[in-house]
């Protein structure tokens, strides 16, 4: 197959063992287009295989990674829609599927990692193999000794140039890409403009430890999320690139980099808000420590958080993976991609920069204005710890308790705990927060 061109990969993509298996041959798709109907492609002869994919996507132009009800523009979506035309699956209810982070709208991702069961080539087995459903005899013209199909350059051929699969490693056949994640980073970029960086970055470490941050996210209680204790393992805040001697200048890049266990909703996003109220010198450092003290503050202040598009998923850490890339060719591809939409980027980045120092020429100019924050700039600014608060979390508890999308129940020892509604056999319940 290395030989193949792009175009004849998609006949031997599909099956590699064979135009017999899936009744798609020349000839037969010659007829179709005349009426006959072309034989379905039969899953239960082939192997399937567990594996890990990483992927990378640049993720301002979807509605988030995961699935929704009222989109069909999100990552996730373009991706089961390349693995059913690419056969790789039957479909997404028996892939064995997981994912190790879900992105929201307008968040890119270095290193995403998924979990799932991919048609295989492996009739004698393997790390992850699962044997076909109809025995183990091989169809026509194909081979014991097959090699794994290459599932790099299967997907990538059918998915957006913005979303690309990096590598692939089988995995057991119990592997879960959420639950086997032994951390996950995230980097936040914005430039320096008028913000004490430094100030920044020791405001920073105040994150890291095991803290309740449910002052520092979104609460999901309707989806049954009731506990709010995450483990912060680094976080920083530094320039984007080494500077080679000191420097002030407004336009350089920095990136704020935190590395935990899990993340709660919006999590990263109310953090780097908090970041860049200090920054401005709007907050003290300390107003960190305050917001952890769920004791002293137990309800959320409001305010907005940072906007999405700076935000990426960095890194999913996971032990004994062995990645498997497709070759230099195939890594080609993807820097080539990339460096096209970097191209792009970079002029512009560079045009609207010489229209601003052509505007400076004119006069005196502060320096650029902190944009990362959603909502409008307010007027008179209004220290965080004097707004007025979100619901606590025994209230919206209580609020879905009332609507149904959660349910009481009591133990033998008369407390109380929590739980989804409609409870299956094999939820969890969740004590309720003394």
């Amino acid at each position: 197959m290395g030989s193949a061109t792009v175009g004849q990969e998609g006949e031997g993509v599909v099956s590699q063992q064979a135009q017999g298996t899936n009744g798609q041959t020349e000839g037969s798709k010659k007829k179709g287009k005349k009426g006959g109907q072309a034989r379905p492609f039969d899953f239960s002869v082939h192997p399937r295989r567990h594996v890990a994919l990483r992927l990378a996507y640049l993720g301002w132009g979807y509605h988030g990674f995961a699935c929704q009800e009222n989109t069909s523009n999100t990552v996730e979506a373009r991706l089961f829609e390349a693995l059913g035309k690419t056969r790789l699956i039957q479909d997404r209810q028996v892939s064995n599927y997981h994912r190790c982070g879900r992105t929201d709208k307008g968040v890119s991702a270095f290193s995403q990692v998924i979990s799932i069961d991919l048609r295989s080539t492996q009739f004698c087995g393997g790390l992850g193999v699962l044997p076909p459903a109809q025995g183990s005899s091989v169809p026509s013209g194909g081979s014991l000794n097959s090699a794994e199909l290459p599932y790099v350059k299967i997907l990538n051929r059918v998915l957006p140039q913005d979303i690309r699969v990096l590598d692939w490693a089988p995995v057991e056949t119990g592997f879960s890409a959420r639950f086997d994640c032994q951390s996950r980073t995230y980097r936040y970029y914005f430039p320096r403009g008028g913000l004490d960086t430094a100030l920044m970055a020791a405001a920073a470490r105040r994150y890291e430890g095991t803290h309740d941050f449910r002052n520092l996210c979104k609460m999901d209680v309707g989806n049954g999320v009731l506990q709010f204790q995450r483990t912060i393992l680094s976080a920083s805040v530094q320039p984007a690139q080494s500077l080679q001697h000191p420097s002030a200048d407004p336009y350089d890049l920095f990136v704020f980099e935190v590395k935990g266990l899990a993340f709660l909703y919006h999590q990263v996003r109310c953090m780097m808000a908090i970041l860049l109220l200090i920054g401005q010198k709007l907050e003290a450092p300390e107003v960190i420590d305050q917001l952890l003290d769920v004791e002293n503050n137990p309800r959320k202040p409001q305010y907005s958080m940072a906007v999405d598009f700076p935000l990426v998923l960095y890194d999913c850490q996971f032990n004994g993976l062995s990645w498997q890339g497709e070759g230099e060719e195939l890594a080609q591809s993807a820097v080539s991609t990339l460096q096209q939409h970097w191209t792009q980027t970079v002029i512009k980045t560079q045009v609207l920069r010489d229209m601003i120092q052509d505007l400076h020429s004119t006069g005196e100019f502060s320096s650029p204005s902190c944009w990362l924050l959603e909502g409008t700039k307010q007027r008179n600014y209004r220290p965080l710890l004097d707004r007025p608060r979100c619901e606590s979390l025994e209230s919206r508890i209580e609020h879905f308790v009332k609507r149904g999308r959660l349910e009481r129940e009591e133990n033998e020892d008369g407390d109380g705990g929590v739980h989804r509604g409609k409870r299956s056999k094999h939820q969890k319940t969740t004590n309720l927060p003394s």
